[in-house]
């Protein structure tokens, strides 16, 4: 019995300190950099914030703070895939420690927590093929936030709104092409139509695919929209990951391979190495592991939460 109590103790011991460091992982905001050499030829290097899944609430102003001061990295262009708040309250905060940014060029899409307000679910539902789909009938009605005043919030200095629709921006003599979607997790994407007119004389030209989660058939869309940078966030890199083995889910049916990081689509396509010119009908993918958590399990581990500072660099010629 006096061995049995001293295993309980020391398997609660351990319990405890996991969920201790679980809970500070979640607050240890980590910047990634990336390169990605996707630009034309001639194109000047650019830098690109991504920011993902910060699932704000109104208490958190340690993340805030740290929000605020991304804009000292002075980015060529921010990029924002969703899942910005946790609570209707949070709504003016976020737009607060966004607030700098927001007079960057800049493009974002809606996540499902930017549209409803949270519940608790079971947490065993993301390692089913189709998280969406609950154990048993849900009988509960989602409440919705006032959307439309983070949206115009976001829009307030210039930032593209890319739900279902396209967009342009020029920056230091690039054009970015933008093709976005709404939030593929509840089944809004409906991917915008190609122009009738393509646009003649625009100079070199990054064509860009973004949306909140990386659902393959979003992603095989873009490609045959010859995007050649998809950005998308939603998966929280797993959120909960094994050290040495990576994420158990990604709350979609994107591999877990690609739960967070730079990869390439489709499936079968790999990182090319350093120098190789990437494979024509391919693109690549940046998944953001994201800056938060649900509000029910505020924690992580052997995932940090991140933003993201992709240099874009020019592709190597081909030979």
């Amino acid at each position: 019995m006096n061995r049995l109590l001293g295993t309980l103790a020391v398997g609660a011991a351990l319990g405890a300190s996991a969920l201790a460091y679980a809970r500070f992982e979640a607050e240890s905001f980590t910047l990634r950099h990336v390169e990605v050499p996707v630009l034309p030829p001639g194109a000047r290097p650019l830098r690109l914030l991504h920011l993902s899944d910060i699932h704000l609430l109104p208490q958190q102003a340690k993340k805030q703070d740290w929000i605020r001061a991304l804009a000292e990295l002075e980015p060529d262009l921010v990029i924002n895939t969703g899942d910005n708040i946790s609570a209707s309250d949070a709504i003016e905060p976020a737009l607060a420690a966004l607030g700098p940014l927001l007079g960057m060029p800049g493009a974002f899409v809606m996540g499902s927590n930017d549209y409803f307000v949270p519940r608790p679910k079971n947490p065993l539902r993301y390692l089913r093929k189709d998280p969406r789909v609950p154990f048993v009938r849900q009988h509960t009605v989602d409440v919705r936030h006032p959307v439309s005043a983070l949206i115009e919030g976001l829009e307030s200095g210039g930032w593209l709104n890319l739900t279902n629709t396209r967009g342009a921006l020029q920056v230091e003599g690039l054009r970015l092409d933008f093709a976005g979607v709404d939030d593929p997790h509840l089944d809004y994407d409906r991917y915008p139509e190609a122009p009738a007119q393509p646009t003649s004389d625009a100079g070199p030209t990054l064509k860009i695919g973004v949306a909140h989660a990386p659902y393959q058939r979003v992603l095989n869309e873009m490609i045959g929209d010859q995007r050649d940078l998809i950005i998308a966030g939603h998966t929280h890199g797993g959120q909960l990951c094994i050290p040495g083995y990576g994420a158990l889910t990604t709350n979609c049916d994107l591999d877990t391979r690609r739960a967070k990081g730079l990869s390439m689509w489709p499936a079968d396509a790999k990182l090319p190495p350093r120098g190789v010119r990437a494979a024509n009908g391919t693109a690549y993918l940046h998944v953001s592991a994201g800056l938060g958590t649900s509000p029910y399990a505020q924690v992580r581990f052997a995932c940090r939460p991140e933003a993201t500072l992709l240099r874009l660099t020019t592709r190597p010629l081909a030979t």
